[in-house]
């Protein structure tokens, strides 16, 4: 059965013109570098928005599959791929259906994704699917917060504005035990804040790191 993706234009403009350039200003462009310093050979990046990653890709990359179901910001990802270092290919499709054949590629990035899809569990097993054995997985993710305090923010904000606002973001999805449920292993795992501020906010956990596609396993 197809999914269909419920499209949020406004927050799509909201976050090509807003959100990114803040985040920019807040200094995410060194959390980009180091979600992508490293990785090689064929890449999908699923929820790829504009393209804000791209300029950061390594030149050992063949090929970047990109994939943003979102009209406007697929347009602006194909703009952002023209300039490229490597060579980006645009495509639409959506996280737990995507348009690849199994075990297709060396590596896979989410960046600020996971927090937005519809199924989190069923986008992570499509990126198992599609690695090759060994394959990482990168990613850049905003998570459930460590104190019970900020959880019950989250649940709050969660079950009422938040994703109505945000394009379907969900601030206190546990997206490190997902990783593991889905067949990954952890190569590398950093929890921080991001950005710093005095005023706490219930998107500020983040967890930066990678994850492998067992050698020897079997599918979820």
């Amino acid at each position: 059965m197809t999914r269909r993706m419920r499209r949020h234009p406004v927050f799509a403009r909201f976050y090509a013109k807003v959100a990114g350039p803040a985040l920019d200003k807040a200094g995410i462009t060194d959390h980009r570098k180091r979600l992508l310093s490293g990785v090689t050979g064929e890449v999908v990046e699923i929820g790829a928005g504009n393209g804000l990653n791209f300029a950061h890709y390594p030149p050992e990359v063949q090929r970047v599959v990109a994939v943003e179901p979102e009209p406007r910001l697929r347009a602006l990802a194909e703009q952002s791929a023209r300039t490229a270092p490597v060579r980006v290919d645009v495509v639409d499709g959506i996280a737990e259906q995507l348009p690849v054949p199994d075990g297709s590629f060396d590596a896979a990035v989410v960046c600020l994704t996971l927090c937005s899809v519809a199924d989190p569990h069923a986008a992570l097993a499509e990126l198992h699917r599609v690695l090759r054995p060994g394959g990482q997985l990168r990613f850049f993710e905003h998570v459930r917060a460590d104190s019970p305090a900020m959880r019950r923010v989250q649940r709050v904000v969660d079950a009422t504005v938040w994703p109505l606002l945000l394009g379907g973001c969900h601030t206190g999805r546990d997206t490190g035990a997902a990783i593991t449920a889905a067949g990954f292993t952890f190569t590398s795992l950093e929890k921080f804040a991001f950005p710093e501020t005095r005023v706490p906010s219930p998107a500020a956990t983040h967890i930066l790191g990678t994850a492998e596609r067992p050698r020897r396993d079997s599918t979820p």
